[in-house]
């Protein structure tokens, strides 16, 4: 059972909405139970995030992805996975032929934490200004760039 907590002053803990408080009840008073308790991602955080490579690829254009005869969500897709990797956030695997790859890690919730999320987006912004933004001129666009920090 997954129940979303908040934590109060003096270390208790209580449900965010009815519906957890009211399966809370099937618990008995005074009974131990063991709990694995996890800080949970900022979804606004995630949501900038999103953003941010959807503002970068517009910027660099799917003309330059590579992948032209491709539809623009999998050249979206393949963007967002090569900002991941140059921004060194990659797991490295082998393949079943024995050839060594890359591969961008996964942004979702269940597999980066808020603190290794909170250091792969400072990462990426440093990798779109090196790699996707350098030597742009327009003010408009690095003022919209520095919305992001």
């Amino acid at each position: 059972m997954q129940i979303d907590l908040v934590k109060h002053p003096g270390g208790v803990f209580s449900p965010v909405n009815d519906s957890d408080l009211e399966r809370l009840q099937r618990f008995r008073n005074g009974e131990t139970y063991t709990a694995e308790i996890k800080l949970t991602r900022h979804p606004a955080h995630h949501r900038k995030a999103f953003a941010f490579f959807q503002f970068c690829f517009d910027h660099w254009s799917a003309d330059h992805a590579g992948y032209e005869c491709s539809d623009e969500h999998t050249q979206k897709e393949e963007f967002r996975k090569n900002l991941t990797i140059l921004a060194g956030f990659f797991d490295v695997v082998t393949t079943i032929r024995g050839e060594t790859k890359v591969r961008a890690k996964s942004l979702s919730f269940s597999s980066m934490d808020q603190d290794e999320f909170s250091r792969c987006y400072s990462a990426l912004i440093n990798a779109a200004i090196k790699h996707v933004f350098a030597g742009t001129k327009d003010p408009q666009i690095l003022n919209q760039l520095q919305s992001y920090f």
